[in-house]
């Protein structure tokens, strides 16, 4: 190395033999670092890059540099594990390649030896960027080429890996095309064939899994019959043949129940096991997998044999396996599920704890942050749901952790559309939230169950709405920390919506800014929490914060879960009251709200002359069974006077059912008819408590009114039938609208997407009538019917409406939720509640227009009619759901009941 050096500095840079003294000495070098004799490898590969920059494209000594560097960093590599050093000679690679053909010097001396090495070595990167380095690869190994085959397995392996991760069914498909071209070009005989056979055979099961093929299911088990032939007894890979036939095997069964395919998994698992004795590698994981086998044998037929072995090889398992082993989760998960079997068959106590205990170790095993976070999410979810099962003590515990780890994973997503089908991806997710109130009820607190059923239903409104907190508390104490957080929950809000850009490197782009942006606002964020009076800011609310919705009527929140039904009534002031309804199942709602579609639909067919036997009927089974347990309480227990205000805060599918219109349609015996919940109380809905209790908040803000009506009657070819009456309605409306208020009108060519928009931002009281959609897969698509384009939830939430007061959405199906997410309520009234305006009257189904003119008319009449010109009377939204009430009442002779119980109030 020291004659190496002279020689470099009697070649200064400019001499003609530089490069060569440059490529000696760092050869010197790497030979020493090879050997164990120099640590220092960021001289040496310095030197080779330098050599590189002398010999650029199109130099005779272009292609040996980029081979000296490369050879540099696969050891460095090698030594290190870094992944940096791997990626780099993955690229260079790429630019060698095309310069070695066949008979070349380098072709000779090995190039293919290091490109495979880097091929196999190089880390699975799922990003655009990794793949397409991988299609570089394969595009430069072409057909005929011997390193081909494995061009196209790698490629195909970081498309498997993509496809687990994001779910396109494009990639596993290209995956399974790969692979079948890799074993076409691997005849029998050939060394990799058998594991390229087990490659295909996995990636068949995968799909399968996802699309259920079942000719892909067959396909994989004839493959991996055929790499278990390759590898015959002796051959070190031998176990993996055996024990992914058995899992194929054991997915047949699963799917078919055919006894024979059980029971050879069980014989060849029990083989891969004396191949991996004691001390094996894979010992821990044939244990897992055998015992996996015996315990789905023991889910369709009990043997208690079977089921102990089980439990004894997951624990075996659990204990061969290092903490840090990515799928020890896994093993504890699988022990905890086999133990609760277990404790279903002997109700030993001990079982349930341990099953627990396992439960939590997996949770706690899985990273807080990508890829383990969504696992963390699913072994949550299974402790809570094995914790109610079993009554054990730590259900509300995992009922918390549940929400935590949902918010925090929702919260990382860029966009609305993402968070939205972040929440709904696991399965049992949605019906948390009520669960959770169910469990939280059966314990007598009241209080905790109407924090987890706020925290969990009002989940994508309360995401959305941490950027519009009002701030005046805190720029009064620390103004530059309020100035900051509002400045950052402007760039997020408007970053969110940049996600969403059609140009996938765009919405990368901003993807990265929104996490950017993300991470200096909880930074912020936290930091607020540490000042004294604001520990609690922005966390989810407590009991007595939630109360504040209650200030002028109780709020009932109806609970649907698959574990029990109930009511809890929070009053104005003190403990909540908890209603059992023991006459009511969440299988019995389903069947109840399905009865109303069907009801509404015979009677909008057949007309209102016909008699409404059907719906009577079902709106006295809503009387009895759920609302007059409720009227009980409320008046013998909180001697709430007849005529007062009430919300409705329902759940799943109490969401879907007409609450505010039960009905006991009895004759008293001195002539008078029994009085229905409408007679009784003034009936208003609540998407969530936080929401009713924001729009109070913002109630302060009063301003001068000014009054929209925006109408589309003539929406255009293909966007509904023509709404004749709107113009009259409009009309109308504006008639009735105080002289004091500001007044406009857009209706016909002017009411387009833009112009409704504008007139919602720019009006505190606004009267629209169009069509209205609700997309019930997607709610944040839904929309209004406007000339040129729709008036999307999503459209309407992205306005931040602070002066905005009252709305009557004269549009219908503008106060119908979301399937997949039963449990939070997404419709167009709700998203306009969000945006602003404090008070909402919205449609559950639709209406006759010309019969809707007449509720319209009465509400308007009711709404203002104290209000005189001079008399110092100001237009008050909080009166809507009076006037909706005396409206309906007065046109009862007019229109027909399943056209009054149409229309419902939401808000203040």
């Amino acid at each position: 190395m020291q004659h190496f050096q002279s020689v470099l500095d009697q070649c200064p840079v400019g001499h003609p033999d530089h490069a060569a003294a440059l490529t000696n000495l760092a050869y010197a070098r790497l030979t020493c670092y090879i050997q164990n004799h120099l640590q220092d490898i960021n001289t040496t590969t310095s030197l080779f890059r330098e050599s590189l920059a002398l010999h650029p494209q199109g130099h005779p000594d272009h292609a040996l540099s980029l081979h000296d560097l490369i050879r540099a960093l696969i050891w460095r590599y090698n030594k290190e594990s870094t992944a940096i050093y791997i990626h780099e000679s993955a690229q260079l690679c790429s630019k060698l390649l095309p310069l070695c053909p066949e008979g070349t010097y380098l072709h000779s001396i090995g190039v293919d030896g290091a490109v495979d090495y880097v091929m196999n070595k190089l880390p699975i990167d799922t990003s655009d960027e990794g793949i397409h380095l991988r299609r570089n690869i394969l595009e430069l190994c072409p057909v005929g080429y011997q390193l081909h085959p494995r061009a196209l397995d790698r490629l195909a392996e970081a498309l498997r890996t993509r496809f687990e991760q994001c779910g396109n069914i494009d990639d596993i498909d290209e995956t399974i095309q790969l692979r079948r071209e890799a074993i076409l070009l691997c005849p029998k005989g050939h060394s990799d064939r058998s594991s390229f056979l087990n490659n295909l055979a996995l990636s068949l099961v995968i799909r399968f899994h996802n699309q259920g093929k079942p000719n892909d299911l067959d396909e994989a088990i004839t493959l991996y019959e055929e790499s278990l032939h390759l590898w015959p007894v002796g051959h070190k890979s031998r176990n993996f043949a055996l024990d992914n036939l058995g899992g194929a095997l054991v997915t047949r069964f699963n799917k078919r129940g055919d006894i024979d395919d059980i029971t050879r998994a069980i014989s060849l698992r029990c083989k891969a096991l004396t191949l991996c004795p004691p001390g094996h590698p894979r010992r821990d994981t044939i244990l897992s997998n055998l015992a996996l086998v015996l315990k789905t044998k023991c889910d369709k037929s009990y043997v208690s044999k079977d089921l102990n072995e089980a439990i004894d090889q997951y624990r075996e398992s659990h204990l061969l396996k290092q903490l840090d082993d990515p799928e020890r989760h896994v093993t504890l998960y699988n022990l905890s599920s086999a133990l609760c079997s277990h404790f279903t068959h002997t109700q030993k106590n001990g079982d349930v704890e341990e099953a627990i205990r396992h439960c939590q170790e997996a949770l706690a095993s899985l990273p807080s942050l990508h890829p383990g976070f969504t696992e963390r999410i699913r072994v949550a979810i299974d402790w809570a749901r094995q914790a109610e099962i079993y009554q054990h003590e730590s259900a509300l515990k995992a009922y918390q952790m549940c929400f935590e780890l949902v918010d925090s994973h929702v919260m990382s997503r860029s966009s609305i559309f993402s968070r939205r089908e972040a929440a709904t991806a696991f399965h049992g997710a949605q019906s948390l939230p009520v669960d959770a109130a169910s469990c939280a009820t059966h314990r007598d607190n009241l209080r905790q169950a109407v924090e987890l059923l706020e925290q969990g239903c009002g989940q994508q409104w309360s995401l959305a709405s941490r950027l519009r907190t009002p701030l005046e508390d805190l720029w009064s104490t620390n103004p530059q920390l309020a100035q900051r957080l509002s400045e950052l929950s402007k760039h997020l809000s408007h970053a969110q919506g940049s996600t969403d850009s059609t140009d996938p490197a765009a919405a990368d782009r901003a993807a990265t800014e929104y996490r950017r942006l993300t991470g200096q606002w909880k930074a912020a964020v936290a930091e607020i929490r540490n000042l004294r009076a604001f520990s609690r800011f922005l966390l989810p609310p407590s009991y007595e914060d939630l109360q504040a919705a209650a200030r002028q009527g109780p709020v009932v929140i109806l609970i649907a879960s698959q574990y029990s039904c109930s009511a809890i009534i929070v009053p104005t002031s003190g403990d909540p009251h908890n209603v059992p309804l023991p006459s009511v199942s969440l299988t019995e709602l389903n069947n109840l709200k399905d009865r109303f579609a069907r009801a509404i639909r015979h009677v909008s067919v057949m007309g209102p002359k016909v008699p409404h036997n059907d719906l009577i009927v079902l709106l006295r089974t809503v009387w009895n069974e759920i609302m007059l347990p409720i009227i009980n309480v409320l008046e013998n227990v909180l001697k709430l006077n007849h005529h007062s205000r009430i919300w409705l805060c329902p759940t799943a599918a109490f969401t879907s059912i007409p609450l505010h219109v039960a009905h006991p349609f009895q004759i008293n015996a001195d002539g008078s008819k029994e009085p229905c919940l409408e007679d009784l109380y003034i009936c208003s809905y609540a998407p969530t408590l936080s929401a009713l209790v924001r729009s109070r908040q913002m109630m302060k803000k009063r301003v001068t009114p000014s009054f929209a009506t925006i109408g589309q009657g003539q929406p255009g070819t293909g966007k509904g039938k023509a709404l004749l009456a709107v113009d009259s309605k409009l009309e109308l409306v504006h008639k009735l609208v105080p002289a004091t208020a500001k007044r406009i009108t857009i209706s016909g060519d002017t009411a387009t997407r833009a112009g409704a928009l504008q007139a919602l931002e720019e009006n505190t009281w606004v009267h629209l009538a169009c069509h209205g959609k609700q997309d019930p897969t997607q709610p944040y698509n839904s929309h209004f019917v406007m000339r040129d384009e729709h008036l999307t939830l999503l459209d309407i939430m992205e306005k931040d409406i602070p002066r905005a007061e009252f709305t009557f959405l004269s549009a219908c199906h503008t106060a119908v939720g979301d399937e997949k997410t039963p449990d939070e309520v997404i419709h167009l009234a709700a998203g306009l509640q969000f945006s602003g305006f404090k008070s909402v009257i919205g449609m559950l189904w639709e209406v006759n227009d010309a019969v809707a003119k007449h509720v319209v008319e009465a509400f308007y009449k009711y709404m203002f009619m104290d209000l005189k010109d001079g008399n110092g009377v100001v237009m008050d939204c909080s009166r809507a759901a009076w006037a909706l009430n005396c409206a309906t009442h007065a046109v009862k002779m007019k229109v027909p009941l399943e056209q009054r119980m149409v229309f419902i109030h939401i808000g203040v």
